[in-house]
């Protein structure tokens, strides 16, 4: 008989810690995850960027910047630690697995501090394990597509497991041992769930963080009342609030007063007209210390069994500073300010005055009805901000480190950004990632970090797979999924060669297709078309025509294709989450037949115009055009392809959901000087197009590389470099 969910539950834990304690052991190795910096965002509204070059100029000649750093942000920003020698804070938007990237952000590395004990909140919004897949839809110039939930690129995220409930609880146990470690002694943690799930999660919370430090469920009423159920319906969701231990941040929160709550509860008026009414001088417990002790011959304990003398903490800005050491003190102080009512004149229990105007409103309860759900985003999911609000405020201070590891629609980014908090988040979609971005963009953030997991395939494939795993063992799994059969060993060394046979059209003959599974660990370019061309026309007697299969490629690889021009050749893109989805499925068997090979995208530009004024340079680029090779290789269907296609014949720029200049690339770090994208409405008021021309300013140089980087509506990426020497 199958073990029930609950007596599966050690086992989760158990493996759940030692999967935690291995990442915990393997960021002291040389092996590491890290950490790669794809871009650094600069919300430019403008193509004017002089303020942010000359920045820079001057932070490259600083000494206190770690090495590496200062061509990143400038320091204007808050540093990690209080040593001088601390490298500059700089907010990050992180795609790819959250484990992997706690992973490197507990590493640290020379230019990227470990932030360990470093976070002093995190708010996650995991999946519900609801059983749903989550779409997204695009919209183009005359026409709505909706994508179909298959690959990463193509919708929002999954939440269906392949062992449904138990495998969701493996998902998030060792990332929940991996938050504690990020946690600072005085942090917080919220985990916001439903009820599909969270009673489940509370467990493991109360396992990871110690039930003593759950300091409460908060219930927010999410929606209005809802018909058509046979039962009652889900109108809330469940947050569970940790801290790290009981020094943790708090700022109470209020809910303003209500005119009918003020004239209930206040009734008493002085004579300037101020309302008040009692409230007690005393709280629950015992204490054998001087709140517990007479005062005007009254024990506390007779007020109420139990109880010891508490000062309201509103009042403690009308103490004398030794008073709000002293309780004793404190309670003749009020007295002396009038602050005192007793029940008989002089006796009695006596109670506190309290004014309507010593507190902005109620303290916040732990039931909120007061926040309705709300849209900002195309996100299924986002929460609203005034929700998350809340957390960041009652949980944080100013400049304080926020996390968010299932990051959605960027809502805690956001908020975090817009009351001074420092921030990082991640999520695994790309669409998430890209929504993000334009919502910081939007906001005028200070300029972030895009980063990606180094070496993310090969890290996801040892998630997978176990750490001894090979990469002949990755690329037999990439073949399979593709359909190709494998060459035999002693043609096919590297074990990334297979093949397909099939009939070719009209030669009335059997075709034969070579496959060639490139490293996850190495960029596909030049070199490997040109080695796969030689194999296809050498290896074994020769073949019909060869497929290249790439998880990474060169900048250049659009033009590469196009410059080969062999219609024998056909290079396609493994699906950059393949790895997680095999593990959500359970094996390559149950993903046989879901997962797509894309084809490349490229970009072409007009050739870059130069016009030099005084000691600027005005960079004049305009896009040219963007293909997509293979629409159909995109889950959509029949009619939304077609759709699509519609679009890219007629206006293919149309497709393009973001693109940016760096004016100066160095070839390794992509800087965002200059950016548009759909609904920026700033440098134009078409929601559903980009512009196409930017005029880029900044310093006049001899010969610069200028690199433009691309991302469609389906979240693929196309640059192209060009070098450019001043008019």
């Amino acid at each position: 008989m199958a073990k029930s969910l609950l007596e599966q539950l050690p086992e989760i834990v158990a493996n759940g810690r030692k999967q935690a304690e291995k990442i915990l052991e393997g960021i002291e190795s040389r092996q590491r995850i890290s950490l790669q910096t794809r871009e650094v965002v600069l919300p430019a509204r403008d193509t004017k960027a002089e303020d942010w070059i000359n920045s820079q100029n001057k932070a490259s000649q600083r000494e206190e910047f770690a090495p590496g750093q200062a061509s990143l942000v400038d320091n204007d920003q808050s540093t990690l630690g209080a040593a001088p020698e601390s490298t500059p804070w700089a907010n990050r938007l992180i795609y790819g697995d959250n484990l992997m990237a706690m992973a490197a952000l507990l590493a640290g590395d020379e230019n990227t501090p470990s932030l360990r004990g470093k976070v002093d909140l995190i708010y996650i919004d995991p999946p519900f394990d609801s059983k749903a897949d989550y779409r997204t839809k695009v919209t183009l110039p005359g026409v709505e597509i909706e994508q179909k939930p298959t690959v990463i690129e193509q919708f929002a995220y999954s939440d269906t497991w392949s062992d449904g409930t138990a495998s969701y609880l493996a998902m998030i146990m060792p990332r929940l041992v991996l938050m504690r470690e990020l946690l600072a002694d005085t942090g917080s943690i919220y985990v916001h769930l439903d009820w599909h799930v969270g009673h489940y999660v509370k467990i493991l919370l109360d396992e990871v963080f110690g039930k003593n430090n759950h300091q409460n469920e908060i219930i927010w009423k999410r929606t209005t009342s809802r018909g058509g159920s046979s039962y009652y319906n889900h109108v809330h969701d469940a947050i569970y609030f940790y801290t790290k231990d009981k020094a943790a941040h708090w700022n109470q929160q209020h809910t303003p007063y209500t005119k009918d709550y003020v004239e209930q509860m206040f009734r008493n008026q002085d004579e300037d007209g101020r309302l008040w009414r009692e409230s007690p001088l005393t709280a629950p417990g015992k204490s054998a210390g001087m709140s517990g002790s007479n005062w005007r011959g009254i024990d506390p304990g007779t007020i109420g069994k139990g109880r010891h003398w508490a000062i309201p903490g509103y009042l403690k800005h009308l103490l004398s500073q030794e008073a709000t050491q002293n309780t004793l003190l404190a309670l003749d102080e009020l007295e002396a300010q009038g602050r005192i009512v007793w029940a008989r004149e002089g006796k009695g229990r006596p109670n506190v005055k309290q004014y309507v105007d010593d507190l902005p409103g109620v303290e916040l309860q732990s039931i909120w009805t007061d926040i309705g759900g709300d849209s900002g985003t195309d996100y299924d999911t986002q929460k609203p901000v005034k929700l998350i609000e809340r957390f960041i405020a009652s949980s944080s201070n100013k400049n304080d480190l926020v996390a968010d590891f299932f990051g959605g629609s960027g809502t805690t980014a956001s908020v975090s950004e817009k009351l001074g908090r420092r921030w990082v988040t991640t999520d695994l979609g790309k669409p998430s990632c890209m929504i993000m971005r334009k919502r910081l963009i939007d906001q005028d953030a200070k300029p972030f970090l895009y980063q990606a997991i180094g070496d993310y395939q090969v890290e996801a494939a040892k998630a997978t797979l176990g750490r001894d795993f090979r990469i002949g063992d990755l690329s037999q799994i990439v073949l399979s999924l593709y359909g190709a059969l494998p060459l035999p060993a002693d043609s096919n060394p590297q074990r990334n060669l297979g093949q397909i046979s099939g009939i070719a059209l009209g030669a009335g003959r059997g075709s034969k297709t070579l496959v060639l599974a490139d490293s996850p660990n190495k960029l596909t370019g030049m070199a490997t078309l040109k080695k796969a061309i030689a194999q296809r026309d050498n290896l074994m007697g020769g073949w019909d025509r060869v497929v290249v299969l790439g998880w990474n490629f060169e900048p250049s690889i659009g033009e590469t294709i196009t410059a080969l021009n062999d219609s024998r050749l056909e290079v396609l893109v493994i699906p950059p989450d393949l790895m997680d989805r095999l593990k959500k499925k359970g094996g390559i068997d149950k993903l046989r037949g879901q997962v797509r090979f894309s084809s490349l995208q490229y970009l072409t530009i007009e050739p870059v115009q130069v016009k030099t004024e005084d000691v600027q340079d005005v960079l004049t680029i305009q896009l040219k055009n963007y293909v997509l090779l293979s629409p159909e290789a995109i889950n959509l269907d029949d009619a939304n392809r077609q759709a699509l296609q519609q679009v890219a014949n007629q206006e293919p720029l149309a497709l393009i959901e973001y693109w940016a200049v760096d004016p100066d690339y160095d070839g390794k770090v992509f800087r965002s000087v200059w950016q548009d994208y759909r609904g920026n409405t700033a440098n134009d008021a078409d929601v559903l197009r980009v512009v196409t021309k930017a005029d880029v300013s900044t310093p006049t140089k001899v010969t610069r590389k200028v690199c433009v980087r691309v991302v469609d509506v389906f979240g693929f990426e196309a640059e192209v470099v060009t070098t450019v020497g001043a008019a």
